[in-house]
C-alpha cells in the first residue's frame, strides 16, 4: 500500500493527506459518541481505536481514487464536493455490506456509520471549502486594492449576473462590491443571490441606487437587445453613475473571459441586434475534419472567420494574407487560443498564381473563404486599378485554381456596395459576383461557388466607428459626411457567423444576402458615441458635416431590381435569384479588362471606370472633371 502511495501521490499532498486523516478520525469518534449517547463504553471503547486503523486507510484509498489528492488544496467546486462524496459514500457503503454479511462485531453499528458518512462529509468539505475562501478573499489579488471597493449594483439576475457576483465577492482585488441586483422578472423581486437581494426594477434604478449608495451599474445581460442595454446606460448616465458591461456571450462561452471581467459599454453594445440563433450542428459537419483556407486572414473579417472556423475543429486551417504583420497577428491571437497545431499560415497575394497554385496544389483545401479584397472606397476610386486587380483579377485567380484542384466549396464574401454600385469598390465587387456565377456552371465543375454580401461591420478597419473614437479622443471635430446619410451595419461575429451558416445552404451559383435590420443614420451613431464618452453633441464635442465624398450614396440598397429576393430555412439569410452570364461571355469580358490594364490604357481613372461600367451597367461612375 505505501508504494501505491508514493506512486499515486504528488509530493505537494502531504498536508492534504494528513488533514483529511486527522479529519476522518475525528468524524468515527464523533459518530461512536453521537450513537452511544457519548458514553461509550465496554467492548465499543476499545473498538472504536482499532476501527480508525483500518477505516480511515479505506476512505482515504476512495478518495485517492476519486482523484482528491491530485488537486490544489485551495480550489474546490461542485465537481469536487461530486467526488468526495461518492467515495465517502462508497465506503460507508462497504461497511454496511461487511456488517451484514459478518452480522455485526467488529464492524462499527449502523448508526455509527451513518452519523460517520455525514461527519467526514462535513469535515472535509468544510476543510476544503474554507481553504477555498481563505484564498480568493486574503491570497488572490492586490491586497491593498482590496480595500477600496466600489459598492455596484447588477442589473440582470440570471445566470451570467449570478457568475459576476460570486467572482466579485470571492476577488476582492476587483475592487468591486456587489450590493443589491436588479432585474425585470417580478418572480426574482425579494429574492437573494449569492447573499444579494433583487430589489427591483432597472427602471427604478434612481430610488433604489440613491439608497444604498450604489457608485457603478454592472449591466448582465449578455442576451438582451441592444434597445433594452441603451434604456439602461440613459437611465445610469442621467443619476450619473457610471455604466459597465459584461462580456458578450460569445465570449463567455469560450471560456476563457470571466463574466466579472466588465468593460465600458461600447458602441457596439447599443447597435447590436437580437443573438443570431446558429445551426451550429451543420456548420460543425461542414468544417469538422476538413481543410479550409481563408484569405485576406489579417483583416478584421478574415480574423473572426479563421477563429469561428477553428473553434469547429477543422484538420488544417490555412490563413493566408499579403500583410505580414497583420498574418503575424491573426497567427499569434489563434495561438493563444491553442489553435496551433491545426494552424498553416501564408504570406501571399491571391494575385500572385504561381504561390497560389502551389498552395492549394500542396495543401488542397476542400473548403475556401476568400475575404481578400481592397475595400476602402475612397481609397479605391482614386486608384480604380488596384482594385481591379485585387478584387476582380484575384478572385477570378483563386476561383480557378480552387475550380481545377477540386475544391469542394468556394465563398466569396461580397459587399452591399455591388448593389446598383457608384464606387469602384462596389463595382469591383459586383464583377467578381457575375464571374462566381458564370464559372459555377462550367462542365465538369465540382466546386459550389457562392457569394455573400452584408454591410458595414462595426469596429472593422476603415469603418467610421474607429474613426469616430480617434477623434472624439482627440477632443473633435466629429466628421459626418451628410446629417441623412445611412447604413446598415452589423457586429463582426454575427456577420461571421451568418456567413458560416449561408456556406451550409449554398449549392452554388448562388449570391446570399445577410438580414442587417435597419439601417442607422450616421450623424445619431456619432451621437451616441459621444455620450458613451462623457461629453455632450456639440457642446463638448463638435459634429462637423463634410460633405459626400466620391462613391458615396446617401442610402445603401439591399438588391438590384434585376435580382429577385428568395427565402431560405434560416430566417436572418435571403437568397437572390438572377440569370448568371456564360462563362465564354465572362472570360471574354476579363481578358478585354486585363488588355486594358496590361497596354496602360486604364491609367486614365475616368476610362478605367468608363470600362467597369461597360461590364456592370447599373454602375454609376463618379467621373473627374
Amino acid at each position: 500500500m505505501s508504494g501505491l502511495y508514493r506512486y499515486l501521490l504528488p509530493s505537494r499532498t502531504p498536508l492534504l493527506f494528513l488533514s483529511y486523516s486527522v479529519a476522518l478520525a475525528v468524524s468515527l469518534l464523533l459518530a461512536y459518541e453521537l450513537r452511544f449517547d457519548f458514553v461509550v463504553s465496554g467492548e465499543w471503547k476499545a473498538l472504536r481505536f482499532e476501527n480508525i486503523l483500518w477505516i480511515v486507510p479505506l476512505k482515504l484509498f476512495l478518495l485517492l481514487v476519486f482523484g482528491q489528492f491530485g488537486g490544489l488544496l485551495s480550489y474546490f467546486r461542485l465537481p469536487d464536493f461530486y467526488r468526495v462524496f461518492f467515495a465517502l459514500f462508497i465506503a460507508s457503503l462497504t461497511l454496511t455490506v461487511t456488517w451484514f454479511v459478518m452480522g455485526g462485531n467488529p464492524i462499527p453499528p449502523r448508526g455509527v456509520i451513518l452519523g460517520d458518512f455525514i461527519f467526514s462529509l462535513i469535515l472535509i468539505g468544510g476543510f476544503r471549502i474554507g481553504l477555498r475562501v481563505a484564498r480568493e478573499r486574503y491570497f488572490t489579488g492586490d491586497r491593498r486594492k482590496s480595500k477600496i471597493q466600489r459598492r455596484v449594483a447588477i442589473v440582470g439576475g440570471g445566470d451570467v449576473g449570478a457568475a459576476t457576483a460570486a467572482d466579485m465577492l470571492a476577488n476582492r482585488g476587483l475592487g468591486m462590491r456587489p450590493i443589491i441586483f436588479l432585474d425585470d422578472n417580478r418572480e426574482k423581486w425579494g429574492k437573494h443571490i449569492h447573499g444579494i437581494k433583487v430589489l427591483g426594477r432597472p427602471d427604478n434604478m434612481e430610488a433604489i441606487c440613491q439608497k444604498f449608495g450604489i457608485e457603478e451599474i454592472i449591466i448582465a445581460m449578455p442576451s438582451a437587445p441592444a434597445r433594452r442595454i441603451r434604456e439602461i446606460v440613459d437611465l445610469a448616465a442621467d443619476i450619473n453613475l457610471k455604466a459597465e458591461i459584461v462580456p458578450s456571450l460569445a465570449e463567455l462561452t469560450t471560456g476563457r473571459i470571466r463574466a466579472s471581467r466588465v468593460r465600458p459599454v461600447e458602441i457596439e453594445d447599443l447597435l447590436g441586434r437580437e443573438t443570431v440563433q446558429l445551426e451550429s450542428d451543420n456548420i460543425r459537419d461542414m468544417i469538422a475534419n476538413r481543410r479550409v483556407l481563408i484569405t485576406g486572414a489579417g483583416g478584421s473579417i478574415g480574423f473572426e472567420l479563421s477563429r469561428q472556423v477553428a473553434f469547429y475543429g477543422p484538420d488544417k486551417l490555412l490563413i493566408l494574407d499579403r500583410a505580414e504583420v497583420q498574418l503575424f497577428q491573426a497567427e499569434q491571437n489563434l495561438i493563444e487560443e491553442d489553435y496551433e497545431s491545426i494552424l498553416l499560415p501564408f504570406v501571399a497575394d491571391v494575385q500572385d498564381e504561381m504561390r497560389m497554385r502551389e498552395i492549394i496544389r500542396q495543401h488542397r483545401p476542400q473548403i475556401v473563404f476568400h475575404a481578400a479584397a481592397h475595400k476602402h472606397v475612397t481609397l479605391m476610386e482614386r486608384q480604380p486599378v488596384e482594385a481591379i486587380k485585387n478584387n476582380v483579377l484575384g478572385t477570378k485567380l483563386l476561383a480557378d485554381i480552387s475550380m481545377e484542384f477540386g475544391v469542394e466549396k468556394f465563398v466569396f464574401i461580397s459587399t452591399d456596395k455591388a448593389i446598383n454600385p457608384t464606387n469602384v469598390m462596389g463595382a469591383t465587387k459586383r464583377l467578381a459576383e457575375k464571374y462566381i456565377q458564370a464559372v459555377n456552371f462550367v462542365p465538369d465543375n465540382r466546386t459550389n461557388f457562392l457569394a455573400v454580401r452584408f454591410g458595414n461591420v462595426l469596429g472593422s478597419s476603415g469603418s467610421v466607428v474607429p474613426i469616430f473614437r480617434k477623434q472624439i479622443g482627440l477632443g473633435g471635430p466629429v466628421t459626418v459626411t451628410h446629417p441623412e446619410v445611412e447604413r446598415f451595419f452589423m457586429t463582426i461575429p454575427e456577420a461571421v457567423g451568418l456567413v458560416l451558416q449561408t456556406a451550409t445552404l449554398g449549392n452554388g451559383g448562388e449570391i446570399f444576402v445577410l438580414d442587417m435590420g435597419e439601417p442607422i443614420k450616421i450623424l445619431e451613431l456619432a451621437k451616441q458615441m459621444i455620450e458613451l464618452s462623457g461629453f455632450r453633441p456639440d457642446a463638448d464635442i463638435e459634429i462637423k458635416f463634410i460633405g459626400l465624398r466620391p462613391g458615396e450614396k446617401l442610402y445603401e440598397e439591399i438588391h438590384r431590381d434585376e435580382e429577385t429576393l428568395a427565402e431560405t430555412r434560416h430566417s436572418r439569410i435571403l437568397r437572390f435569384l438572377s440569370e448568371s452570364e456564360s462563362i465564354e461571355t465572362m472570360s471574354a469580358h476579363f481578358d478585354w479588362i486585363r488588355k486594358n490594364l496590361d497596354n496602360g490604357k486604364c491609367g486614365n481613372v475616368n476610362h478605367c471606370k468608363e470600362l467597369l461600367k461597360k461590364y456592370i451597367p447599373e454602375y454609376v461612375p463618379f467621373l473627374d472633371d
